[in-house]
């Protein structure tokens, strides 16, 4: 009687162990936004055209998805149906920047390098931001990119800050360096870039004139221009690119040092609060390429960084970097990635992910129900 006493006992402590076990096993599973690759989305372009790589992309209010994309980086082989005569039916370039409605159709379509535009184009688009007036900011970072350019929803031009032309420094006022990203503060009618890859620094406009009220290296210092090694988390400065930018609701700018394989955090006037390493021993184009804060996570707990050298999406605990969950992998499969560039979120917490190089894809991820923020 005494052993089978024991032995009951001992079963319940070992199931009720297991229990525990388990039960914080799938707490940690579901700690912060979690995802599952939509495989429907989006649906097959009109007019025979071809995405190219992702330069930028952002959501609207109206939970639009804008993509800022290459067409001259396309191949031959995939504008085969641009030559003449045609080399294969398909395809043609799509023009530079697409808005899919929460679908997966495009509903707009406008831009794109041509003659006699009346503004410089970039050679290689890069960032897009639209505005809480509805107005498109996009930048560049091909060989003279030294310009912003400002559109109405529609694409007419409302104006350009800076021209096409060689890089001068990284202090320089009247030219931007190569803008890779941009955000924007409504209280205050800021525009924040992240400028870029030709210069160290991240620049605050007026989000009228285009006039530079502020600027900043790494941890808040004057930014310079010094011929420094990358792979450094401890850099004295702004690798380049100065990848993405993105302001927090609590009034915090986190910034993307992506070849350094660290963000850095600073209040609005470009103090510094933090930084973030993610897997140092990344080389290549580094780990950090760029972050978006769920619309889920009300508390903003958590960010989601997108790393394209690694191909992968991770969702980092925001108050100690701590990475809670990993998805995608190296691939060219559904929920796979190659160069996964940037992503950005719907009101609803899906994830659109778009990818350069050869990947030239977007891809959506739906939250799964079971996350949590903690």
């Amino acid at each position: 009687m005494t052993h089978h006493r024991s032995w009951t006992m001992w079963l319940t402590r070992i199931v009720g162990t297991c229990g525990l076990l388990l039960a914080a096993l799938a707490f940690a599973r579901a700690e912060g936004p979690a995802f599952k690759v939509d495989a429907t989305w989006p649906k097959p372009l009109p007019n025979n055209w071809l995405l190219g790589q992702v330069g930028g992309l952002f959501v609207d209010p109206q939970d639009h998805i804008w993509v800022f994309q290459r067409p001259r980086s396309l191949t031959n082989d995939e504008k085969g149906a641009t030559f003449n005569p045609p080399r294969s039916r398909c395809c043609v370039p799509a023009p530079s920047v697409l808005v899919y409605d929460q679908a997966g159709g495009i509903i707009k379509s406008w831009g794109g390098p041509g003659e006699n535009l009346g503004y410089d184009w970039p050679v290689q688009e890069h960032g897009l931001l639209v505005d809480h007036k509805g107005f498109v900011w996009v930048g560049g970072n091909g060989k003279g990119d030294s310009m912003i350019l400002k559109f109405t929803g529609d694409g007419k031009l409302v104006k350009q800050f800076g021209k096409a032309g060689p890089l001068t420094n990284s202090k320089d006022t009247t030219q931007f360096g190569m803008v890779a990203d941009f955000d924007e503060d409504v209280e205050a009618n800021e525009i924040y870039a992240a400028d870029g890859y030709g210069y160290h620094r991240v620049v605050v406009l007026d989000a009228d004139t285009g006039a530079v009220k502020r600027m900043w290296g790494a941890y808040g210092k004057p930014p310079t221009d010094d011929n420094l090694p990358p792979y450094n988390p401890d850099s004295p400065q702004f690798g380049n690119p100065v990848h993405c930018i993105v302001l927090s609701k609590d009034g915090l700018v986190y910034v993307c040092d992506r070849t350094n394989n660290r963000i850095q955090v600073f209040r609005k006037d470009g103090t510094f609060v933090q930084q973030f390493v993610f897997d140092p021993k990344t080389q290549g184009a580094g780990s950090t390429w760029g972050i978006a804060f769920s619309p889920l996570d009300k508390n903003q707990d958590y960010f989601v960084m997108t790393d394209g050298t690694n191909n992968i999406v991770e969702t980092v605990r925001r108050k100690d970097g701590v990475v809670v969950g990993t998805y995608g992998r190296p691939g060219r499969g559904v929920g796979e990635f190659h160069w996964v560039h940037y992503g950005k979120f719907d009101s609803k917490g899906n994830l659109y992910t778009g990818e350069v190089d050869t990947g030239k894809r977007m891809q959506k991820w739906l939250p799964v129900s079971e996350s949590v923020s903690r």
